[in-house]
C-alpha cells in the first residue's frame, strides 16, 4: 500500500520567475538559437537534412544550425502536455502534467558507500539490483532511474544486463540511457517481452530514455541525438537532458543559465518533433553551477534548489512537462550536511511544481557515490516535502468544531473518536527512521544514530525474501533470448 502522502501532489507554491522574467528568458533563448544558433559533431547527416528541409539554416563550413523562431514554435505546439510513465503493478504510475509532483532515484555513480565498511567502493550490478530492491519497499521513492554504474559487466550488454537486475527489483517505472540505437533497441526488446508486446509497451510504456542530447553550451551529442530520436519513432518517452554549469558550461549569472539552457532544450523538442510529431517527450533541465575555487561541481550549492525550480516555469511556460533535479549534495557520507543540503533543494523543487525529480534520492559526493542506507533517509526527507504539498484541509471535519465542543474547556483530546480518526492521516507519520523516542528508551535500544538505524533498516530489506519481480515464465524466455549476466 502506497503512503497517504506520496507522490502527484501539487506544487506551484514557490515561483522564483515572475511571467515577465520568464517570458524575457523565453525570448532570450528564441533570439539565441536564431542569431547565434548551435553547433554539432559529426555524423548527423539524415538529422541536419531534416532540420534544414523543416526551414533551419544550416552552415556546414561553421557546423552551425541557426533556428527561426517559427520553426521552434510550430514544434513545441506538438509536444503532449501530459506523458504517463508506467509502473508494472499499476501502484506506482507516474502523472506528468501541470505542477504534480514525482520524486525518485537517479544518476551514474561510479562508487557505492559500503553499507559495512563505511568506504567508497567501485559500483557493480548487485548494487543496481539491490538498491532497487530498496527501493522498492519505500513509499515515497515513486520511480527507479538507474542510480551507479555497473562496472562488471561489458558494454556489448551493460543496459540490457542493467535493466534486467532492476526489473527483477522493483516493478516501479525504470528509467535509464542507452549507450546506443542497439542496446536501446534491445531494451525495448525486454521490455517487451515483459509487457506482453511492443503494441503493449507503446500503450503503457513501463521504461523510458535518458538522452544526453545536448553538450552545454550549444551542441548536439551525435550518439545521444540519434538515441532520442530512435526512442521518438518506438514511442517510448525521452528525457531530453541537458545540464549547463553556471561559471563552466553556462554564463555565469542564474538568468543566463538558464536562458542557455531553455535555449538546448527547444532544439531537443524541435528535432523530436520533427522526428515523430507527438512524441512523449520530457524537457529536461538540470542547471547546475561551478565550485568557483575547485571548479567542480557543486551538488549542494542553494542556488542548485532555486534554478531547478525555475526550470518547471519554463517547460511550464511552454506546456511540457519537466525532468530535473534535487537531493544532491557534496556530503562524502550521510552525514548533517548531506541532510540540509538534500532538504533545501528538495523541497525547493518540489513546491516549484517539478513534475519527474530525479536525484531526489540515494546520491552523495555531487552524484560520484551512493549509500544504500541514505535510500532509506531521503525517503523520509522526500515524504516530508510531499506532505509539504498536501497543505492543510480546511473544511468542517477538519476543524473539528464538534470535537471542540465535545471535550471542552479545560480537557484533553487523546481519546477524543476525532482524535482516533485522523491520527494516522493528518501528520506524517515517515518510514520509522526519524526517532521521537525519549532519551532513555533511545538508549537502551542502542542510542543509533540516524545513519546506523538507516543501515539497519536496509539491511533488514535485503535481508529479506528477494521476492523476483519478472514471472519465472518470462524469466525464462528473457533468458533464452539475452545475454543476461548472473
Amino acid at each position: 500500500m502506497r503512503n497517504k502522502h506520496s507522490g502527484g501532489n501539487k506544487g506551484g507554491q514557490y515561483r522564483p520567475l515572475n511571467p515577465e522574467q520568464i517570458e524575457r528568458i523565453h525570448q532570450a533563448a528564441l533570439s539565441i538559437l536564431e542569431n547565434i544558433g548551435f553547433t554539432y559533431e559529426q555524423g548527423l547527416d539524415d538529422t541536419l537534412t531534416m532540420l534544414k528541409d523543416a526551414g533551419a539554416i544550416i552552415e556546414p563550413e561553421h557546423s552551425r544550425i541557426y533556428f527561426p523562431s517559427d520553426l521552434i514554435l510550430s514544434q513545441i505546439a506538438k509536444t503532449p502536455r501530459q506523458v504517463i510513465l508506467y509502473s508494472r503493478d499499476g501502484q506506482n504510475d507516474i502523472d506528468l502534467w501541470g505542477n504534480r509532483v514525482y520524486m525518485g532515484t537517479g544518476g551514474m555513480a561510479v562508487t557505492v558507500v559500503d553499507i559495512e565498511t563505511g568506504q567508497a567502493r567501485e559500483s557493480c550490478l548487485q548494487d543496481v539490483h539491490n538498491i532497487g530492491r530498496i527501493v522498492d519497499r519505500l513509499d515515497n521513492i515513486h520511480f527507479y532511474l538507474r542510480p551507479c554504474t555497473a562496472h562488471d559487466v561489458p558494454t556489448s550488454v551493460y543496459d540490457i544486463n542493467c535493466m534486467y537486475a532492476a526489473m527483477q527489483a522493483t516493478t516501479k517505472h525504470y528509467m535509464s540511457g542507452a549507450i546506443d540505437i542497439q542496446s536501446f533497441r534491445d531494451m525495448v526488446a525486454l521490455a517487451s517481452t515483459v509487457a506482453g508486446n511492443q503494441v503493449k509497451l507503446a500503450e503503457k510504456p513501463i521504461f523510458s530514455v535518458i538522452t544526453c542530447f545536448a553538450i552545454s553550451p550549444l551542441k548536439l551529442c551525435t550518439q545521444s541525438t540519434l538515441n532520442m530520436q530512435e526512442a521518438c519513432r518506438h514511442q517510448i518517452p525521452v528525457v531530453l537532458s541537458s545540464a549547463p554549469m553556471a561559471g563552466s558550461t553556462a554564463p555565469m549569472t542564474m538568468a543566463g543559465t538558464l536562458a542557455q539552457l531553455h535555449a538546448e532544450e527547444l532544439v531537443g523538442i524541435t528535432i523530436g518533433q520533427l522526428t515523430h510529431p507527438g512524441a512523449p517527450m520530457l524537457y529536461g533541465g538540470i542547471p547546475g553551477s561551478a565550485n568557483m575555487r575547485t571548479m567542480g561541481y557543486q551538488g549542494g550549492a542553494v542556488e542548485f534548489g532555486m534554478m531547478n525550480a525555475a526550470i518547471h516555469q519554463l517547460a511550464d511556460h511552454i506546456n511540457v512537462p519537466n525532468y530535473n533535479s534535487s537531493g544532491l549534495t557534496d556530503a562524502k557520507i550521510p552525514d548533517a550536511q548531506a541532510g540540509w543540503e538534500k532538504a533545501f533543494s528538495s523541497l525547493l523543487a518540489a513546491m516549484g511544481g517539478s513534475n519527474y525529480i530525479h536525484h531526489a534520492a540515494g546520491m552523495l559526493e555531487s552524484m560520484l557515490a551512493v549509500a544504500y542506507e541514505q535510500y532509506i533517509i531521503d525517503d523520509e526527507i522526500i515524504g516530508m516535502c510531499t506532505r509539504v504539498l498536501e497543505g492543510i484541509i480546511v473544511d468542517d471535519e477538519h476543524l473539528a468544531l464538534e470535537a471542540i465542543a465535545e471535550v471542552g474547556p479545560g480537557g484533553n483530546y487523546l481519546m477524543s473518536p476525532h482524535t482516533l480518526e485522523h491520527m494516522r492521516s493528518e501528520f506524517f507519520a515517515g518510514n520509522r527512521i526519524t526517532d521521537g523516542r525519549f532519551r532513555d528508551t533511545w538508549k537502551a535500544d542502542g542510542g543509533l544514530d540516524t545513519r546506523e538505524r538507516a543501515r539497519e533498516m536496509a539491511r533488514k530489506i535485503l535481508q529479506s525474501d528477494p521476492c523476483y519481480k519478472i514471472d519465472k515464465k518470462i524469466n525464462k524466455i528473457i533468458r533464452d533470448d539475452f545475454d543476461i549476466r548472473p
